[in-house]
């Protein structure tokens, strides 16, 4: 009767334990997806270096298909043209090993022009080696608010 005690307390013990990783784990992806958002207006790669896999591949509102490499660049040229971009919201939903990051981020450009602009997206995050990266991102335009 003991053992099984002690065996329940421990499961309980490991559960909490769970939920505290999970939360954390959420965080980290939440943190992420804010700070991506902001590099394209700080050209900021080192946030794009750490929370791409090598191997992510993202389709832009345009169709086309992008690459770590591209997001990089992209990164890096941004402060020209964007002035701002922030995440507005964030939905993480896990499944092992795996998230899926729903949300938007609203933007505005540099030009004399006041242009802004909303994105919609989906960002599909792998955990390996203990690390969480995004390895396939879509991206739409939806109209700003």
């Amino acid at each position: 009767m003991r053992c099984a005690l002690a065996l329940a307390a421990g499961l309980a013990i490991a559960g909490c334990a769970a939920k505290e990783d999970r939360a954390a784990d959420e965080r980290y992806i939440v943190d992420g997806e804010a700070a991506w958002a902001a590099a394209t207006a700080s050209g900021d790669v080192s946030v794009i270096e750490r929370i791409l896999a090598d191997d992510y591949v993202g389709v832009a509102p345009d169709g086309t298909m992008t690459s770590k490499r591209s997001e990089i660049e992209e990164t890096r040229a941004g402060p020209a043209h964007v002035a701002s971009n922030h995440v507005n919201q964030v939905k993480v939903r896990f499944y092992g090993d795996m998230a899926i990051a729903q949300g938007s981020e609203t933007w505005e450009h540099k030009s004399g022009e006041p242009l802004r602009g909303r994105y919609v997206w989906t960002d599909t995050w792998l955990r390996r080696n203990h690390v969480w990266q995004v390895v396939a991102a879509e991206d739409l335009v939806a109209p700003a608010p």
